[in-house]
């Protein structure tokens, strides 16, 4: 393809927006929504069973449907469907406020570099919970706005790694910022912790790099100390605390899933 120059409907698509969807039709409007102002909206639906497709072909015709037990497979896919130039990759627990959308806007067509990273405000409920995020438990800011081709996500469950093309070069941090509904309450917290660590123990048990308990015990303390002190955790109260521990947590519980939980976690196939 000539970039930026493939068409849809004889329209010149230089900006995609691209969403990877597992039931979510609680949601996803609100997140579709505010990305109209994109040039085409690309959705993966990875394994819907509820009204999630129905609510997307109000805004858009260009789905691609299958099922991905990887999270970097998917997002891989999604990104391979996009026509323009640029890909715009939210979550739908996102929302681009139109301030963000006019300065995404501007960047792409003033470019001089081949990735920008967005800073992101994190909400629990409708409390906006600014400081102690990072590890695996949130983000602070995130790598979503890119030129078409120059990342590939890892093959990994959870927050898989990214790789750059190489060359590929970061810009400015935008300046507006990016809404993420991170969870409802702390009981949503505290599911999505249970979620990361049995995902992320079925990681180590097909990688055969389990660990060692000691080694993950001491990572306890540098995690918390980044989350709650390095990253000002203590601004935010109780939050910030059950952020860092959580933080702090993951790495062991991850392991002792993985050591103890292996026969549960295996695919059928893979237990004999």
């Amino acid at each position: 393809m000539m970039g930026g120059q493939e068409t849809l409907d004889n329209r010149k698509i230089v900006l995609s927006a691209l969403l990877v969807v597992h039931n979510e039709e609680k949601r996803i409007r609100d997140c579709l929504e505010r990305v109209k102002f994109c040039d085409e909206i690309v959705v993966v639906l990875d394994r819907c069973t509820d009204g999630t497709k129905d609510i997307v072909l109000e805004y858009t015709d260009r789905l691609v449907e299958g099922g991905w037990p990887i999270e970097g497979d998917r997002r891989n896919v999604g990104n391979a469907a996009c026509l323009g130039e640029w890909v715009l990759e939210i979550d739908a627990d996102e929302h681009i406020p139109p301030e963000l959308a006019q300065e995404i806007r501007a960047t792409v067509e003033r470019a001089d570099a081949d990735y920008y990273l967005i800073p992101v405000d994190n909400y629990v409920g409708n409390h906006l919970v600014r400081y102690g995020w990072g590890a695996q438990f949130g983000k602070s800011s995130a790598s979503c706005l890119c030129r078409k081709g120059v990342k590939r996500w890892g093959l990994d469950r959870v927050h898989p790694t990214l790789y750059w093309k190489e060359g590929a070069r970061r810009g400015e941090k935008l300046k507006k910022r990016l809404l993420h509904y991170v969870d409802n309450n702390i009981s949503d917290m505290i599911r999505r912790f249970d979620s990361y660590t049995t995902a992320r123990a079925k990681d180590l048990i097909e990688s055969g790099k389990i660990g060692t308990m000691p080694g993950n015990v001491r990572r306890i303390f540098s995690r918390f100390w980044r989350c709650y002190i390095r990253r000002k955790g203590y601004r935010e109260g109780g939050y910030g605390f059950l952020i860092a521990t959580f933080a702090a947590l993951y790495p062991v519980v991850s392991h002792i899933k993985a050591r103890y939980e292996a026969e549960q976690l295996l695919p059928e196939h893979k237990r004999k």
